[in-house]
Formats: structure tokens, sequence, C-alpha cells
């Protein structure tokens, strides 16, 4: 009876284990993979997304992370500390190079080589990765050091994740690139997929070994989790493009001219401070040529003194040449896409050349407009003598009767200009010119024939 009970009680048990085992094996492929996007450079903002997807991925213990890149290179510090997560994850992590016309250069050959799996979609390239200065050429030690330590970085990531290490080398050294055929025939890359799909079928059932160990990757129809960039970091990633960050400078400057120039407007002075802050901002991370940067501030300064001291237009020139030239200067790299853009230079220095010699145009006009208000818009004006100028009297002039002084005398209903005042005492003289004006509109009235 007791052998029957532990008979049934086995049973009973290996049918209650049953399941659970079942579930427990199909439990991986049931869990979604995390995958991210990748655009444009390598810098803080791009490190601090990458970074919060990589532990995310581990918190969640999805299966593994897709990170998709395009990008021609970037930060070295940004692309260290993403390859320091990448290296220490939990969870598998997938650099898909795509979509097609996408390359990883620089340092995104870095980042797709300490990738757990590597994979590139038809027509898009890798390599290309010796360091760059981004504040300039740097000399023969000093560039020979940076290289060597870009080699030996690469070669100990390439080692890890047993790739070429050979060609590795060589794309920090000799800046060397391969396609994605050519990067999987060299063994830099492990497979080529045309798009995601297809990616997680031939992903379906490796063997990926992580910091906690082996892991088997149940890929085929599993859903997809997509991590959007938060708005932190888009707006990041915008202002530190070197074009926008040129942009916030200038939209700063503008900013605090109109606050200093009209006290109280406040709203210039706001905007103006945040777009500079922002400006500073990105400044941390691009290569701040500050000979540039006092060039645009010189130039600021020229074009209020233009406004301010007449100076027939050179101040103003040279506002404008000391404008060009700190803005090609400000931002000094030999990689393109740390670059400002010309057109945006030619642009933002002619409207505000512009704008500054229309001020000057509209504050010479106004000077030499005659004052029409106050005492002084009495000079030049036409009255009427009410009576006799010899030489003291009263005149009538803009609708009101002034004491009036003419040295060579008027009579009663003469027209007479004001040349001066004195306290309340009019200086005038006989308006020679309206008086012939009337005499001849007189006579034409006399004539036959004449038009009245």
């Amino acid at each position: 009876m007791t052998k029957r009970l532990i008979v049934w009680w086995t049973l009973i048990g290996i049918a209650l284990a049953w399941p659970a085992a079942t579930y427990s094996k199909s439990e991986p492929a049931a869990r979604p993979i995390l995958a991210i996007q990748v655009e444009g450079v390598i810098a803080p903002s791009t490190a601090d997304y990458i970074i919060r997807a990589i532990k995310q991925a581990d918190r969640e213990v999805a299966q593994a992370l897709i990170i998709e890149l395009d990008t021609p290179g970037g930060l070295d510090l940004s692309m260290r500390s993403i390859i320091k997560e990448m290296l220490a994850a939990e969870r598998p992590i997938i650099v898909y190079v795509s979509p097609k016309g996408a390359r990883a250069a620089s340092a995104g050959a870095f980042i797709t080589l300490a990738a757990h799996i590597a994979a590139m979609a038809p027509g898009t390239n890798i390599g290309a990765a010796h360091p760059v200065n981004m504040g300039g050429p740097m000399d023969k030690e000093m560039n020979k050091k940076v290289t060597n330590d870009a080699a030996a970085y690469i070669r100990t990531i390439a080692e890890q994740r047993g790739r070429n290490v050979q060609w590795a080398e060589d794309a920090v050294r000799k800046s060397v690139s391969a396609t994605e055929k050519e990067a999987l025939n060299l063994k830099i890359i492990d497979l080529v997929a045309d798009k995601l799909d297809n990616l997680l079928v031939a992903l379906d059932g490796r063997e990926v070994t992580t910091t906690l160990g082996t892991v088997v990757l149940h890929t085929k129809g599993v859903e997809v989790s997509r991590l959007d960039m938060s708005l932190r970091d888009k707006i990041l990633k915008v202002i530190s493009d070197p074009t926008i960050a040129y942009m916030l400078l200038m939209l700063g400057l503008a900013g605090l001219y109109f606050e200093f120039s009209t006290p109280g407007a406040i709203l210039p002075g706001v905007l103006g401070g945040i777009c500079l802050i922002l400006a500073f901002y990105a400044f941390q991370t691009l290569p701040i040529n500050y000979a540039g940067l006092l060039l645009i501030l010189l130039a600021i300064i020229l074009f209020i003194a233009e406004v301010k001291v007449t100076s027939y237009g050179i101040l103003a020139v040279g506002g404008i040449i000391a404008m060009v030239l700190g803005s090609m200067m400000l931002i000094k790299s030999p990689a393109p896409f740390m670059r400002i853009s010309l057109p945006t230079i030619v642009l933002t220095t002619g409207a505000t050349a512009a704008f500054f010699i229309f001020l000057v145009t509209m504050a010479l006009r106004a000077q030499r407009q005659q004052t029409t208000t106050g005492a002084e818009g009495l000079i030049g004006q036409i009255g009427t003598a009410r009576t006799s100028l010899r030489p003291e009297g009263m005149v009538f002039v803009e609708g009101e009767l002034w004491s009036a002084q003419c040295e060579e005398g008027a009579e009663p209903g003469d027209k007479v200009r004001v040349r001066a005042l004195k306290g309340l005492m009019l200086f005038v003289s006989k308006d020679q010119g309206t008086v012939d004006v009337e005499a001849d509109t007189m006579s034409t009235r006399r004539q036959p024939g004449g038009q009245a």
C-alpha cells in the first residue's frame, strides 16, 4: 500500500511539474526585443540615449537590444562611455548598420565591433576610424600617441568579440573601410540582412555570451519594442549641432542688444538669455575657437557703435568683416559634420549687417529731418505780421501771437519767416519767396486768358 502511494504521489508531482517546465523553456521566446535607432553624430545626448536603452534592456530582462546605427562618427569620450556599458551589459546587444546607404564610420566602427552580434544592411559600409582632433590638426608626436591609444583600444574590443583584429587596427592606423560583403568575408561582422524582420530570422537560435553567461536567442516572430529618444535627448541632440549652436549664439546676442537698447522690454532679454545658455551648453561638446567668439562679440560692439557714432559706415563694414571671420573661425575641426554651414554664416551675417545698416539709415534720416515740435519747431515757419514791425511788433505763427523783431521792417499782412528764437521773442525776416509767389499768382490772374 505504501509503495502504491509513493508511485501515485510521484506521478502527480511529475504531472504538476511538466507544465511549469514547459513554460520555463518557452519563456525566453516570449520575451520581447528592445530596439533603438541612432542617427547622426555620436555626442553626449546620443551616449545618454544608448546607455539608457542598455540599462532598460537589463532591467526588463529583454531578449536583446538592437541598435540600428547610422553615424559618421563623433566624440571619443561619448563613444567610450557607450562601449563601457556595452561590454558590461547583461543582455545581448546587436548593432545593425542600417538602412541601405547608412555607415558606421569612425566612432561608429568602434561601437559596431563592441556588439555581441554585428550586422549590416546591403549598401552600407564600416571603417575609417582614424582619430582626429576636433580642435584642429595635431603635431606629429601627439598624433602618434592618440593613434596608438585608439589602435590598442579597438584591438581589445575586436579580441573580446572574436573579430578580425588586424582589420580593426588598420581601420584606425590606415583609415580602411569595408562594404557589408567585405566585412562579412573578413569576419568583421556576423551577418548581412536587408531588413529588420530578416535579421530577426537570422538571429534565431544563435548563442551569445554575456556577463551572465550563454544565452540562446529565440527571435523569430518575436515582438520588437521601440524605445524612442526622450524630449530632453532630442533637444540636446538638436542644439549640439554646430550650425544650431551658432544660430543660438547670434539670437542670444541679438536678444540682449534689444533689451539693453530698449530697457523694460523684458521678452527679448529673457529669450536672449535662454539662447545664450543653450549655446554655451552646446559649445561644451564642440571645438570652440575663442578667437572666433571674440571676433563675433567685437562685430556686435562695432554695429552698436555705428548706431551711436557717425562713422559714415566704417564701423559697420568693420563689423561685417569681423562677423564673417569670427563665424568661420568659431568651430575649427577637420571633420565636416563638426563645421558650421557656410550658407548659414552668409545669411546670418547678411541679416545682422542689414539690420544695423537699416538702423543707421533711419537714425541719419531722423537727424536730417526738420524739427516740427517744441521751440525748435518754430524755426523756418511762415507767419503773418499783425502790426508794423519797426523793428518790433506782433506776428501770428502756428496759431499763436508772438512778439517779434524784424530788422528790415514789415507791414501788417506781410509774410515773415522765423529765423531764431530767444526767450519769447521771435526774430523774423520778410519771406520774399512767398511774396514773389503771391505776386506771380496775382499777375497770372490779371492776364487775359489766365487760368484762375
